[in-house]
């Protein structure tokens, strides 16, 4: 491999000039390795964040990324592969339901999840609210699961695209987070590498999203179904609502028992709607004609969840955990909910302890926030809004009052208007 100069390769991007494919790959690798330094690779990403990458860049430095690491194959497995990913958003608990469901109708979900950080939460955080679950799995485990259930929830191995953890922890910490070119490459980067043959991206917008506008979300959206379908990965992506949030609870144990519910043929009615949305997505690109309504309504979606809990040690019969205290708020106005902040929601479950400031951070199982109704639901004024749940009292204030404006009236019915505002493919 050529070697080149880190400052001279800065200065170029700095100065608005593109970066060779030699250069891109050098970057990549000397960065990994140490070579490269985190001053330099932090002056680098700055001058990206401004700058920008074109896409043909974009393309080069996402497979550089893929190639410091391993790259997983499927290609055993009697069935297709499809993953799906959301960009996060708050009571997003979509995964849980979907992966069970779509392995149901016949596909392999090998879902690589992670671990949530400030108001977003993480799968895995989720996931072990269940006694006994693991998030951790060989690559030998993960593929017998995948044969025999069709559906896998667990943490991504460290060898997977391992400069994306070593720069993202880097732009976490030099205000470069908010980069599309970056995100979409950090993203794909591990997804690609999983090896997965499709991909349905959920990319959120709104208060509750890390894109809070639709005309970033769909840049956004564009440009990871680029990068994919370059990789011969078959992707699609819906942008979907995120100004208010999902189903009826945040926090950890709380949303694995509504997915449960979803899973049962009940839950709220968002949350199955986007799980079946995204599930006819997931089914459309592994070439499978079956309509996953239907496979949800006949309880074969809950027989795959239950499999698949057990497989990686939980008791999916096993009570959920609760919170040792609660505090009930309640309406201040007679009408109609006009909107719920999603971020505020988030935020509120936060600091009851569903997730973490810091990466390493413990998080609270039964912590959270449940909302007893939702936009467009008519409230009468002194009647129960929201219950605060967690394990450490003290929390409740500072949850309060992330909450006291989180919500609007109206007085008259307010439609909450569509889950998927659009549909972005290579085609």
């Amino acid at each position: 491999m050529s070697t080149f100069d880190a400052v001279e390769l800065i200065r170029t991007k700095r100065d608005g000039g593109r970066l060779s494919e030699p250069a891109i790959d050098w970057l990549i690798r000397a960065y990994t390795d140490g070579i490269v330094t985190d001053e330099q690779m932090a002056a680098m990403a700055m001058a990206i964040f401004f700058r920008g990458l074109d896409a043909d860049e974009l393309t080069r430095w996402t497979n550089a990324m893929i190639a410091t690491g391993e790259r997983m194959d499927f290609s055993s497995l009697s069935r297709p592969t499809v993953d799906k990913h959301s960009t996060g958003g708050v009571g997003d608990k979509i995964t849980l339901p979907l992966a069970p469901l779509v392995a149901a109708c016949g596909a392999a979900v090998p879902q690589l999840s992670g671990r949530g950080l400030g108001h977003t939460g993480g799968t895995l955080d989720k996931l072990e609210a269940i006694p006994g679950w693991r998030a951790s799995l060989s690559n030998t485990e993960m593929l017998a699961q995948l044969e025999s259930v069709g559906a896998v929830i667990c943490a991504a191995g460290a060898g997977l695209a391992p400069a994306d953890k070593k720069l993202y922890a880097l732009r976490d910490v030099t205000a470069t987070v908010e980069s599309i070119p970056m995100i979409s490459a950090s993203i794909m980067s591990k997804k690609i590498a999983e090896g997965t043959s499709s991909l349905v991206l959920d990319v959120k917008t709104g208060s509750g999203a890390f894109m809070k506008s639709v005309a970033d979300s769909r840049a956004l959206a564009q440009t990871m179904v680029g990068i994919g379908t370059a990789a011969g990965v078959n992707t699609v992506a819906l942008i979907t609502d995120m100004n208010a949030p999902l189903g009826r609870t945040a926090g950890n144990g709380l949303e694995v028992a509504e997915s449960v519910d979803v899973l049962a043929g009940g839950g709220p009615s968002d949350v199955v709607e986007l799980t079946v949305a995204l599930a006819r997505e997931m089914l459309l690109c592994a070439g499978i004609d079956t309509d996953p309504a239907d496979v949800l309504a006949s309880g074969k979606a809950m027989d795959t969840w239950k499999a698949m809990i057990r497989a990686q040690g939980g008791d999916p019969d096993a009570p959920l955990p609760t919170a040792r205290h609660t505090e009930v708020i309640t309406a201040s106005a007679d009408g109609y909910l006009a909107g719920m902040d999603a971020m505020a929601v988030g935020l509120a479950a936060w600091r009851l302890g569903a997730g973490r400031a810091v990466q390493g951070e413990q998080v609270q199982a039964a912590a959270g926030v449940t909302w007893h109704a939702g936009v467009g639901d008519r409230v009468a004024a002194g009647a129960p809004l929201f219950t605060l749940h967690t394990d450490t009292p003290e929390r409740m204030e500072r949850a309060r009052e992330a909450l006291a404006d989180a919500v609007t009236y109206a007085d008259s019915p307010v439609d909450r208007g569509p889950l998927v505002l659009e549909r972005i493919s290579a085609t």
